[in-house]
């Protein structure tokens, strides 16, 4: 999907490490929500609450995913899964561009 219809953008931004990782929050038309952002060159890990889909849009970087040794690089679109109550790391190498979804556990 490249768009969201009859959405709301959430004003205040979510900033993390020093503002090299920024994004927004935008509240679907089912309640559910999103977020668009965008993420400079450097190195940075999550936690996730519940589970996470990464959409990458446009980029070059590497995850390594929760239980795997080895890292999966990434150059322009792909999208990745990450487990509720897990950590992940990336490798940013340029500008990345993404939407991360949460869908509900199952």
């Amino acid at each position: 999907m490249s768009e969201f219809n009859n959405a709301t953008v959430v004003k205040a931004a979510n900033i993390y490490y020093d503002g090299q990782v920024t994004s927004r929050t935008v509240v679907l038309e089912d309640g559910s929500k999103v977020t668009l952002g965008i993420m400079l060159p450097g190195t940075y890990e999550f936690g996730t609450d519940g589970p996470e889909i990464m959409e990458i849009l446009s980029g070059k970087l590497k995850v390594l995913l929760p239980g795997q040794e080895a890292w999966q690089d990434i150059d322009g679109p792909l999208t990745f899964h990450v487990p509720a109550r897990s950590k992940f790391a990336l490798e940013v190498f340029s500008v990345t561009d993404y939407c991360c979804s949460y869908p509900e556990e199952a």
